[in-house]
Parts: structure tokens; sequence; C-alpha cells
């Protein structure tokens, strides 16, 4: 019953603006706040709307559901009761609060966004002064001298922030959480420092390697999926990601296809040992910031309680607790919503079900900054992967992320790609000069 002309505003893949009939939209699902990044939904006319939204301190987990069945013209509004589910009878105690507005989008969202300042104390929170300054991200940054001797030709390296993922030395993705450097990628972190640019090396968050020796503490708090209990994770096998071997053994044996399994960040243990990982890293590279992997994978779990904590909860304190290592870390982080975003700097931001390659119709995804709105007085968002320019669908991206208000944002693999860019990394360039 949804009046028609009203268009859906919600922080989905940082803030979409689309009828309720789109596909990309009708009979979806998402849970919060993996998928569903606040809990506020907008109905959005020329001149007002409608909106709802809770207001939640508790890290209870909610889904926002988008169409019924033939009917697009609906939104359905799930409370979830903590895993294991098995003998839970019941679910619900959110209020969900309805009411109409007038003007544009910006009215509720700045209601909402007062409230979450004031709910979490935000106002407190401190940001290095050189964040607000960046004008350039590179992702996935090799360890190329010659790519950052040709970016200082163009950009004040003040204002560039490095994402860098080859620094240690085992494998990207193998070994977690051991971050020793390698002989490369320590000359590589020290020059970009000299130079001036934000170097930022890439860590994880909850995602260990079970052949690590620390796993034989941590396995028993593994996350385990609510419905199916099976250990969730991730595997590459003949060049396709499958899901983690449930056989301990069979984990054991996968390190050269890069098994990552996932542990449940309210466990102090693992969020001791992961901190102490990293500040050994920090404090011999002479690091001010990290990135840390994986935030935003939070959900509701069948173990979802560990030391009285939920993920999201844990994920907080974890992310909290790196932030406060040595003089303090800048923490950046993968994804931004509205839990990730109270402790981290940076989110580098996913578009619309589009993580390695272009969904269709994702052109349709641009122009609404909801999330950065929300969120980018203290979390700045920069993009994510295939970000080269080297294709049509590749420009589409690079466009779509400023569209949605992160910095801009390249994934170049030589000096040579900075000195002669092509027509889309120019574009970036210019902005970046601007």
């Amino acid at each position: 019953g949804i009046e028609k002309g009203l268009e859906l505003v919600a922080p989905l893949f940082q803030g979409v603006k689309l009828p309720l009939e789109d596909t990309l939209v009708r009979n979806t699902r998402w849970n919060w706040p993996h998928g569903w990044e606040a809990g506020l939904a907008i109905l959005a006319g020329k001149d007002g709307g409608m909106w709802v939204h809770c207001r939640d301190t508790k890290y209870r987990y909610k889904a926002l559901k988008v169409g019924s069945g033939k009917d697009p013209r609906t939104v359905g509004l799930d409370t979830e009761a903590y895993g294991p589910s098995d003998d839970k009878m019941s679910a619900g105690g959110l209020a969900w609060r309805i009411n109409a507005y007038d003007g544009d989008w910006k009215t509720p969202a700045g209601i909402y966004r007062d409230w979450l300042w004031e709910a979490y104390d935000l106002g407190g929170r401190e940001r290095p002064e050189w964040l607000a300054g960046l004008r350039l991200a590179v992702s996935w940054c090799p360890n190329e001298m010659g790519i950052i001797e040709e970016l200082a030709k163009k950009v004040d390296p003040s204002k560039v922030l490095l994402h860098i993922h080859l620094w240690r030395s085992d494998p990207y993705d193998e070994n977690y959480p051991t971050y020793v450097a390698s002989e490369e990628g320590r000359a590589f972190i020290k020059r970009a420092q000299e130079m001036g640019f934000h170097a930022m090396p890439h860590a994880n968050s909850i995602d260990m390697d079970p052949t690590h020796p620390a796993y034989a503490y941590l396995r028993d708090f593994q996350y385990r999926n609510i419905e199916t209990k099976k250990v969730q994770g991730w595997t590459w096998h003949a060049g396709e990601m499958k899901d983690v071997p449930e056989s301990n053994a069979a984990r054991l044996a996968h390190q050269s296809s890069k098994t990552m399994v996932k542990i449940h960040p309210g466990l102090a243990i693992w969020r001791s040992i992961l901190a102490e990982n990293v500040q050994g890293a920090a404090e011999s590279l002479g690091l001010d910031m990290v990135f840390l992997d994986v935030t935003l994978n939070t959900w509701n779990l069948d173990n979802c309680l560990v030391d009285d904590m939920t993920p999201t909860e844990g994920m907080q304190r974890l992310i909290a607790e790196i932030a406060a290592l040595g003089n303090g870390l800048t923490v950046g982080g993968e994804g931004r919503n509205e839990m990730v975003m109270q402790h981290e700097a940076l989110g580098q931001v996913h578009l619309f079900e589009s993580w390695q390659e272009n969904t269709q119709g994702l052109e349709r995804t641009g122009g609404c900054d909801l999330n950065e709105y929300l969120f980018g007085r203290l979390c700045r968002s920069f993009g994510y992967t295939n970000l080269s320019g080297k294709t049509p669908e590749q420009e589409l991206r690079m466009r779509l992320h400023v569209e949605h208000g992160a910095i801009p944002t390249v994934t170049v693999r030589s000096g040579d790609e900075v000195a002669n860019p092509n027509r889309a990394v120019k574009e970036m360039l210019e902005r970046a000069r601007g």
C-alpha cells in the first residue's frame, strides 16, 4: 500500500535511491549491520515522504525486507533472537518508529544521525587532522617504488592514502595473525612514509589461517552459521571460492588453497592475540595506521554470544582496542556501517553487489551519498577493487564511488599508469589536485 512515487532511500552499499519495483531491491532481504548498514529506511517523494527507524543500542539483529511476493510496494521489518535459535519461541523487543517528513531525505537522515551521535556519545571521538585533507586513495597498492615516485609529482603525498597489502613475509591471506614485514615491504613502507604518504598496511580483524599455532586455542569459537551450524569461512580450490571444510584435518591440509576461518571477536583471547601481533608490526615499522580486513562481517550466529558479546559488539571492542595501541593508531577497515564507523577512521567500501565485477544495473545505484551524510564526519570512505579505468566497467566503478562520497580511488600497478594515465585515472588525479 505504499504510494507510487515514493522511492526507497536506504543505507545499502553506502546508499541507494531506487523505486521499490527496481529489480536490484525488489524481493530482497538485508540483514543488519552487514547489509543494512543503519537501522532506518526512507520512502522519499519529491517534497517529503515517510520513514521508519529503530533506536537500538543493544546490538539486536534485525533486517529490512523490500517487497513481498508479487507486491513490490511493501517494506518489512524483522527482529531476530540471538542464536542458537533451536529453542527460541519468540523474537522482538524493538520499537519501530514510523513518521512523515517534509523536505528531502536528508531531513529524516539528519534526525537519525543526531540520535546516533547522542546514543553512542560520538561527539568526543577524535580523528587525525590530516584525515579531512585526503584527496586520493590507492587501494591494493603493490610495493612498486615507481608508483609513489610518480604520484609525488602529481599530488601532494600528505593528501594520499596507500592501502598496502603485500607487505608481509607471508603470502597474502596466509598465516594470519602473524604480521612480520618482508624486506621489500619494509623498504616500500619506509620510503612512502619518508615522502609523506599515509601508509596503511593490510591486516585482518577476524579471519585466521587454521594452520597457525594460535588456532588450537581458538577453534571452539569459530563463526557457526545460525541455521546450518557449519563453520563459516572460505577456501580457494581450483580457482573458486568455496566453503571452509568442516573437517579439522581438511582445514589443516588446505593452506596452499588459502583457507580462512572467522573467529568470534567477542573472545578476549583472540583480541589479545591480534593486538599483540599488530602492535609488534606497528612498533617495528613505525606505523601510525593499520587496515583491518572484513570488519563488516558481523551477523547473527549459532554461537552468537561469546564473553557475553555479539559479533557486532565484539567487533566494536576489537577495533577500539587496536586503535588504542601504542600512542594510538588510525584504523581503516572493510566496509562502513553505523557500528564500525564509530572507531574506524576509514572504510574501504563496496559497490552494490559488485565486489569484484559489476552487477547488471549497477549504474542505477549512483547519486545517493546517504552513508557519507550519516557517517562521513567520523569515517571517510575509499574504493575497493578494479579501479584502474582500463574498461568502461571500471570507469563506472570509479565514478560511482565518488558519487557515494568516497575519496577518489585508483588501483594502479605501475609508475607508468600514473605518469601516463588513462582517462579515468587522469580524472581521479585531477580531482585530487583540485
